[in-house]
């Protein structure tokens, strides 16, 4: 089928896998029986900056059950460090012990684990460790962390400042000097953490005679855990299986190869028992990851029209006291995206990332997140300088079509995307100048309402020349493979690593459409390393293009061959052939015909019969494909949020909220919707009511739901969303690829509605969460 007419993508279909998810029969970490399991509990630690004095073990060690306490030192001797030093400017190495023998340096953190044969044993004998700590001071947030006499959190980061990295194109400083108006914005995201419904958790077993470990594990990138794994064990990579079955979420928070993991694997390698942890909901927002807790200033020079002339972005970001990742990796995306639909080439940045003692962190789905809100709400800052409309003001500044393929002052180049007409499009659904009316007629009764735009260009490839190009360690690529059975069934497996988003039913939908099959023939092997090809895994919205890319070219070569065997069978040339349902069809003048060929009549005979192939054609139907993406393709949605805000109790209550959304060709509609509401859902959440809190000691103050909020249902407004999809020219099939850009959106689109809201106050929020008590205090202070 040609890619002006799909017959499988495109089209919306059930999730194939939800069946097992929904009826209790699928299968998670704690789902997995391994006889004679040990257990693990860490003992944490209390102060979140603290020197380790002395650890006693002599009581928890004699407890019944308990098979082995072990600390930092004997770790040392089984274990490789974590460094971290990728060759950027700007950044400073770390290094991370599986745990600590010095120095606690977060709340939470490890320093003592106990094995025992059951894990309420194992939590009882945590209890009766003894650790005793000298207290050191502490640093708790990103200002405290470069004052001069601040503690030190790493003795590798002098001064805290892990990375600090500058850019300029063009001379925005200069533009700024003779401007009709240069406004100053600022924008303050709070520290949120993941959430997922399934904990973290793994199971570690070790084959002493073959010399060989299988870890479980609940895991977005399989085969990069599996290297790092490897590696920290001194182990080869042949000897390490990693598998990694249904997950129960993950966001972002289970990329890395955390240390409680890496201690498993250890302590049953160390043992020669199956050791397993799984982590209790205390344990997982206190000591998991974190994420966010940024703050931005931007500068933007324009003329007395609101047009954009240049723009200066100083941003920092605190990234706790341990770094999983290079420092510089979030915070990077952000300062290199910034400018997004807009056009602006005169701009710089000052990116300052600080260590302190509180747990690290890691991607959150959209590490970017706030990017989008930064952009829209200094065009909506400009707006409110100059008097504007900023409906206006954003018409002023979008890259028009014709300027496409546009190069951002960053390098980075943006096509086949669609950012106004996406905006236009949801002026009209929202009826923008019929709520201004709305909105008049509604103040002079005493009733407050808003209404946000945000317009969200978002990152979904992330190819390997962009991180080439970032500085950034890594490959973007990702591998797939295709065998054709003899019954004519097709496997098929990808790198990926699925954690609930739905890839059985599109990747499937991918190899179908490719190869001319029905996906009900396809099955889709995943997070197994021994049987799924080496890729680089989920994160950053890159599976639809990478994931999906790869397994639709594959399914083409595929393709090619099969239909090879049957032209050569039926006597005539390749291109007179097609494949239909998994049927060959025969051209006839304009008409498809059918062959009386099937596809398993072909399977058949490429194994049971290679003498009968044409020559120069293998025995079998097995096919590999590795494919490197676009350094960045870039998919985009308008966000339109209606709010009204009750100014007596600062409560906000959405009342509509409408998304024009453009991500090329979808694997599966159903999919991309679920992933629209998901990700809306998460960006209204972090920006209404989730926040990580620690107080001036630096102790966690929001160990538990009841403390670390989250939206529910109730709080959340149905979603209009229109789709306006438009394939990319340079990906397979037209994919661009979609999931994090609904987090973009949701906090801008949200805390614009709510300025707007406040608008007749003077009072502007410019830090989130927007909870009642913030909101009604920016009320309180202005009148």
């Amino acid at each position: 089928m040609s890619e002006q007419g799909f017959r499988y993508l495109d089209k919306a279909a059930p999730r194939t896998e939800d069946f097992r998810l929904l009826t209790g029969s699928g299968r998670y970490i704690d789902d997995i029986e391994i006889p004679g399991a040990l257990h693990v509990c860490f003992v944490r630690s209390p102060h979140a900056h603290a020197r380790i004095v002395s650890i006693d073990a002599s009581e928890a060690s004699t407890m019944p059950g308990v098979v082995a306490v072990v600390t930092g030192r004997d770790l040392q001797q089984w274990t490789k460090p974590l460094r971290i030093a990728p060759p950027i400017e700007g950044l400073l190495a770390v290094e991370i012990e599986a745990m600590p023998v010095e120095t606690a340096r977060f709340q939470g953190d490890p320093v003592a684990c106990v094995v025992a044969t059951d894990r309420y044993l194992a939590e009882d004998a945590a209890e009766r460790v003894q650790v005793e700590f000298e207290p050191l001071g502490a640093v708790t947030d990103m200002w405290q962390a470069l004052e001069p006499q601040a503690p030190q959190v790493d003795p590798m980061v002098p001064g805290n400042l892990v990375s600090h990295q500058t850019f300029a194109h063009g001379n925005p400083r200069g533009v700024a000097e003779t401007a009709f108006r240069v406004v100053e914005s600022t924008f303050t995201q709070q520290r949120q953490t993941h959430v997922p419904i399934e904990t973290r958790g793994c199971a570690a077993v070790w084959d002493a005679g073959r010399q060989h470990l299988t870890f479980h594990i609940g895991t977005q990138v399989p085969h990069p855990l599996r290297t790092q794994l490897a590696a920290r064990l001194k182990l080869d990579e042949s000897q390490v299986t990693v598998m990694s079955p249904d997950v129960g979420g993950a966001f972002g928070q289970k990329i890395a190869l955390y240390r409680e993991e890496l201690i498993v694997a250890a302590l049953a390698r160390h043992l020669r028992r199956p050791v397993r942890w799984r982590e209790d909901r205390l344990e997982n927002l206190t000591a998991a990851a974190n994420s966010r807790e940024d703050f931005c200033r931007t500068r933007a020079a324009v003329d007395e029209h609101g047009t954009l002339l240049s723009l200066e972005l100083e941003m920092r970001e605190d990234f706790g006291a341990y770094c999983f990742f290079p420092a510089n990796y979030l915070a990077r995306v952000v300062a290199m995206i910034l400018t997004g639909p807009y056009r602006v080439q005169d701009y710089a940045f000052d990116v300052k990332i600080v260590l302190s003692n509180k747990c690290g962190n890691a991607p959150m789905r959209a590490p970017m997140s706030m990017t989008s809100w930064v952009m829209d709400g200094t065009i909506d800052a400009i707006a409110r300088e100059l008097k504007l409309d900023p409906v206006e003001v954003r018409r002023r500044n979008l890259i028009a079509p014709e300027e496409l393929p546009y190069q951002t002052p960053t390098g980075e180049v943006l096509a086949d995307i669609t950012p106004t007409e996406t905006f236009e499009a949801v002026l009209k659904a929202i009826d923008y100048e019929g709520f201004r009316v709305r909105q008049r007629d509604a103040r002079a009764s005493g009733r407050h309402l808003g209404i946000g735009l945000c317009v969200v260009v978002e990152p979904t490839t992330y190819g390997s020349r962009f991180y080439k190009a970032a500085g950034i360690p890594g490959s973007g690529h990702e591998a797939s493979w295709i065998r054709i059975e003899p019954s004519g069934v097709v496997n098929a497996s990808v790198g990926l690593g699925p954690t609930g988003q739905g890839y059985e039913s599109a990747m499937a939908n991918a190899v179908a459409e490719g190869l001319g099959v029905d996906p009900t023939r396809v099955r889709i092997h995943l997070g197994h390393t021994d049987i799924a090809p080496y890729g680089m895994g989920s994160r950053g919205a890159r599976s639809a293009t990478a994931g999906g890319g790869a397994l639709y070219l594959c399914a083409q070569q595929a393709l090619r061959k099969v239909l090879a065997i049957a032209a050569g069978w039926l006597d005539v040339p390749d291109d007179a052939l097609r494949m239909n349902d998994g049927r060959i069809e025969r051209r006839d003048g304009d008409a498809w015909l059918d062959s009386g060929m099937a596809l398993a009549d072909v399977a058949r005979r490429a194994y049971m019969d290679p003498t009968a192939l044409p020559e120069g054609l293998t025995p079998g139907l097995e096919f590999h494909f590795a494919y490197d993406p676009p350094a960045m393709t870039y998919s985009n949605s308008t966000h339109a949020c209606e709010i009204e805000l009750d100014v007596d109790t600062g409560h906000i209550h959405i009342a509509r909220y409408v998304i024009t959304e453009d991500c090329g060709t979808l694997l599966n509609p159903t999919v991309v919707e679920g992933q629209q509401h998901g990700a809306v859902a998460m960006g209204l959440s972090g920006a209404l009511f989730e926040q990580v809190i620690y107080d001036e000691t630096g102790q966690n103050l929001t160990g538990s739901l009841a403390d670390y909020l989250i939206a529910s249902a109730t709080d959340l407004p149905n979603l209009e969303i229109i789709p306006m999809h438009t394939r990319n020219r340079t990906t397979p099939a037209g994919i661009k690829g979609m999931a994090e850009g609904g987090v973009m959106g949701a906090l801008g689109a949200l805390t614009n509605a709510l300025n707007d809201a406040l608008s007749p106050f003077g009072a502007v929020a410019d830090r989130h969460p927007l909870s009642p008590m913030f909101v009604h205090g920016l009320i309180r202070e202005k009148l």
